[in-house]
């Protein structure tokens, strides 16, 4: 069976194939960390898993409607005589932003970080939130 793919989401599928192609060439992962966002007419929440870091380790901002986390993790480095067998965890410093659907209250957002997964809660700014209007009879 053959599914209708937008245009949007053809590019995507070809962008993803081509960078899972050449991932193996430079350790590069498309979209690290892999993040889950839920959004409701009040916010946002993003988890993104982030072994092996700390607290200090991760550098969290908002402007407008954009979300960047970015993280200062240490290389790392073999022996002379070792070899990477398989590499699937990145411990390299990384940049991702995240753009929300809605403008976002920076000062009211929150962050925790446990067991390796930061959350973070992104308030949409109020004149963003969505206004029930009333109707008046004429």
């Amino acid at each position: 069976m053959i599914f209708p793919v937008s245009r949007s989401g053809l590019a995507q599928r070809v962008q993803q194939d081509f960078e899972n192609l050449f991932s193996g060439v430079s350790g590069a992962v498309h979209g690290y960390p892999p993040v889950n966002v839920w959004t409701n007419e009040d916010g946002a929440i993003i988890t993104a898993e982030l072994p092996g870091l700390e607290n200090e380790d991760i550098d969290i901002s908002v402007v407008g409607d954009t979300l960047t986390l970015r993280a200062g993790g240490e290389k790392q480095t073999l022996k002379d005589d070792d070899v990477w067998h398989r590499r699937e965890r990145i411990h390299e410093p990384f940049t991702r932003s995240l753009e929300m659907p809605f403008r976002i209250e920076s000062a009211k957002v929150e962050a925790k970080f446990a067991n390796g997964v930061l959350t973070v809660t992104l308030p949409r700014a109020e004149e963003d939130k969505p206004r029930k209007i009333s109707i008046k009879a004429v």
